[in-house]
């Protein structure tokens, strides 16, 4: 009966961890996206900042727009000063979201250390679980 208990038990750890790892690999490609959008950002402000403050500049309007008008390029001409604001926003935003992905990612990086915590102490308790999961993995 503790056997299969052990077993029961396992199975939902087991589940928990995929679950976590799932979630934690999640976290980890959404802090890698807005970090390259952190320094496609920077980069562009960078640049920006060399021109001089009466310099107009394009700014492109998406694939989406174009497909609407057939004689629209893609680009619009707007001030210096209004891509400066839009490219200073996106950064804060990043730094934002990256702040929050990186607590996000820190309690999934908890909850793995106590599913592992958990499994450990499972095979511990139970050392003919342990043996039967090794056999299975062979």
């Amino acid at each position: 009966m503790a056997e299969e208990a052990n077993r029961t038990a396992f199975i939902e750890i087991q589940g928990r961890m995929i679950e976590t790892t799932a979630k934690l690999k999640q976290v980890q490609a959404q802090m890698r996206n807005k970090e390259g959008e952190k320094k496609r950002a920077y980069l562009t402000l960078e640049e920006l900042r060399q021109l001089s403050d009466d310099t107009n500049t394009y700014k492109s309007i998406g694939a989406a727009s174009v497909i609407q008008s057939k004689y629209s390029h893609g680009f619009v001409l707007e001030p210096k000063s209004v891509l400066m604001d839009e490219q200073e926003q996106k950064l804060k935003d990043s730094e934002t979201a990256i702040a929050s992905l990186q607590s996000s990612k820190e309690y999934m990086e908890k909850q793995m250390a106590e599913v592992e915590s958990n499994l450990r102490e499972l095979l511990h308790q139970d050392p003919s679980l342990a043996r039967q999961i090794m056999s299975m993995s062979v």
